[in-house]
């Protein structure tokens, strides 16, 4: 098995990824939250120019419930 490398993606990216997943923005303050029913999940994304951290990536794609290559393809 083949792992696939972690892409660098900026915050908007993920924002789109998130929503290509099935999320909804539910709070638009200091920090856009999304959320997903299924699985009563929710994640705040800072909104900062540039790309964003990897580990924060992991962190979040781990909380997502969902593999790297699961989430490079979104």
């Amino acid at each position: 098995m083949i792992s696939q490398r972690l892409r660098v993606v900026t915050y908007k990216e993920l924002a789109k990824k998130l929503r290509n997943a099935g999320y909804q923005i539910i709070r638009t303050t200091k920090h856009p939250v999304y959320y997903k029913q299924e699985g009563n999940i929710t994640i705040p994304v800072p909104d900062h120019p540039g790309d964003v951290p990897k580990g924060l990536l992991r962190k979040i794609i781990k909380e997502m419930g969902i593999t790297i290559e699961e989430f490079n393809r979104l």
